[in-house]
């Protein structure tokens, strides 16, 4: 059941040590990822559900998989002091998840705001194969979509099937591999991360998809032996965004072994080759900037998914002054899954991100 965390009034401010204020305002939630502002202050997170029934598949860790109608976009009222309560306003969305506990769901991911609605992707579904085993609950899985949240009619409208075009035009020319992940809307169109192709893609409004970044593997440490040995591993992008001087930036999870330290921050110029922003994260699932310039970059794992660590971290850096880098929030963090900021500055983190019944939503002000 979604629950409504009241905060303390000693949490409207940093305390008195000058450190970061952490309010849980929101918990209850199934595998939390996403989130934005909406108009009027209104939060949306982005639910990835706990799947359901069936039907099964083996997933990436070798788990058994299940497919059900359980993921969702709930939405916070800006002032939940008057007694309003965050609440699903979109249900039914299809979501993958372990079968024992409906933990690591593939499903809603990621949501942008678009004019009176927003703009998502839903995971999955690795290729058509696999989407058309699944059968029709999983038709929306591989796509971009129009979420419009209305208290009269909520409609789920299909833009793009990136699915598809991976299985049509596979940018990296590996392994036909879709998972779509990040998402930035503008006035024509939005931009997505394709975490299973690795590439940026761009989507028209009408739907037309087009590749404007491919992103290459990277060599890491081996956790095997022997001592000193290296691996490749994927790029895995997971987040876009817009930078203050209009460029898009791209941060990447990394693929396995999940090396600590490996994942990149990516600028990219539409026309131009991709370049390297910034280095030295572990497991990137979001960035964003303040309104002072600065990047916000958030770890799902601080030492590395392979690891088994749960911390995550939110990383602050000033590119204005040598990029700084701060970590926000520290020792508060669970598998973190995504975020944004307000108009007021604070920042809102998907907490315990890769479980079902216990994620929350974070308030910080730093």
């Amino acid at each position: 059941m979604l629950a409504f965390a009241g905060a303390p009034a000693a949490s409207a401010a940093t305390s008195a040590e000058g450190k970061p204020s952490v309010t849980v305002i929101a918990r209850g939630l199934d595998n939390p990822r996403g989130i934005a502002v909406g108009r009027h202050g209104w939060l949306y997170v982005a639910e990835a559900g706990r799947g359901g029934d069936g039907p099964c598949i083996e997933g990436p860790e070798g788990d058994r998989q299940c497919l059900g109608a359980t993921a969702a976009l709930t939405a916070i009222p800006p002032r939940l002091d008057r007694g309003a309560k965050p609440h699903r306003v979109i249900t039914g969305l299809p979501s993958l998840a372990t079968a024992e506990d409906g933990s690591s769901a593939i499903g809603l991911h990621k949501i942008s705001p678009a004019g009176p609605g927003l703009v998502a992707t839903i995971g999955g579904a690795f290729n058509l194969e696999t989407r058309d085993f699944l059968g029709p609950g999983a038709r929306l899985m591989g796509h971009v979509v129009g979420l419009h949240p209305s208290a009269r009619a909520a409609k789920v409208k299909p833009i793009a099937d990136l699915n598809a075009y991976e299985t049509a035009k596979n940018p990296d020319k590996g392994e036909v591999d879709s998972n779509p992940y990040g998402i930035l809307a503008t006035p024509f169109g939005a931009y997505a991360t394709d975490a299973g192709g690795n590439d940026l893609l761009k989507v028209s409004w009408r739907g037309k998809v087009s590749t404007v970044a491919v992103f290459p593997d990277l060599t890491v440490p081996s956790p095997f032996p022997p001592p000193g040995s290296t691996m490749t591993a994927q790029s895995v992008p997971t987040t876009v965004a817009r930078g203050p001087d209009g460029a898009l930036y791209v941060g990447e999870l990394t693929g396995f072994p999940f090396a600590m330290g490996a994942a990149r921050v990516w600028r990219i110029v539409p026309g131009k080759a991709p370049k390297v922003y910034a280095t030295g994260f572990t497991n990137i699932v979001d960035i964003a900037f303040d309104r002072w310039g600065r990047l916000l970059v958030l770890q799902i794992s601080k030492k590395g998914l392979f690891a088994g660590d749960p911390n995550g971290a939110l990383i602050r850096v000033d590119v204005k002054r040598g990029a700084k880098r701060t970590e926000l929030a520290k020792g508060k963090l669970t598998f973190p899954g995504g975020l944004a900021i307000g108009g007021d500055g604070s920042i809102y983190v998907t907490n315990k991100s890769t479980a079902a019944g216990v994620g929350e939503v974070l308030r910080i002000r730093a």
